[in-house]
């Protein structure tokens, strides 16, 4: 259930998260599960003693990046530094030291150091051709890297490619592309609905004004026939 919830609905992944430790806290899956349920809404400190918790329990290193995450969080960024380059992401695989490159340029800049999260993000993975699930991530970090330090041409030929390798829109690099090109995009919905709107108010208005010609015409249908009881009466 948090896996299902934690991208839709982060504070229900996370109730459900706190549930599933109170009856299984001795189970590394569900240590694992309410660290990313307290990691979506932001709460590192506890997602990171809930990864601390589950490394204990497993011996694997998969979760070390988002741990060093966990520490730029806290505001911890030159542990997440010192994390990137111990002996664990060696041990990770391709994916995973992708992602703890990502961690490291994002520390760096937390940092200040623009040029040097630019030359972190410069690697083997960034130079490939090859599309892999990472990459369209990793060349929208660089970009935007390139963007922060002014080199904007850099930057928008790097957001360009990550829109090529983003099929699943990981990333909103169309909508920086776009930006840095000053197109601007209209919600046709609405559009279409503030036509619709007006349509509305002008038939409101039109049945109004018609129904203010009924009266005036009704009222002056009882004038004349009072006016013909009057002559009558005469």
């Amino acid at each position: 259930m948090v896996a299902r919830l934690i991208d839709e609905d982060p504070e229900g992944a996370y109730g459900y998260s706190k549930v599933a430790l109170r009856l299984a806290s001795r189970v590394a899956a569900v240590r694992e599960a309410a660290g990313f349920a307290a990691y979506a809404n932001q709460k590192y400190s506890e997602a990171l003693a809930e990864f601390r918790a589950a490394r204990r329990m497993t011996g694997n290193v998969e979760l070390w990046p988002v741990m060093a995450d966990c520490e730029r969080g806290l505001g911890r960024p030159e542990k997440a530094l010192d994390m990137a380059g111990a002996p664990e992401v060696h041990k990770l695989d391709k994916a995973g030291q992708v992602e703890m490159r990502l961690v490291a340029a994002g520390a760096r800049r937390d940092m200040g150091q623009l040029d040097a999260a630019i030359v972190t993000l410069q690697s083997p993975e960034l130079a490939s051709a090859s599309v892999q699930p990472w990459t369209a991530r990793l060349r929208y970090a660089y970009a935007d890297a390139l963007l922060a330090a002014g080199r904007e041409d850099e930057a928008r030929e790097w957001f360009a490619k990550a829109v090529e390798s983003d099929k699943d829109g990981s990333t909103d690099a169309s909508d920086r592309l776009a930006e840095m090109d000053g197109v601007e995009f209209v919600d046709a919905f609405d559009e279409d609905e503030a036509e619709a709107e007006g349509e509305g108010e002008r038939e409101a208005e039109g049945e109004a004004a018609a129904g203010n010609d009924t009266e005036g015409a009704e009222k002056a249908v009882d004038g004349d026939v009072d006016g013909d009881e009057d002559d009558l009466k005469d």
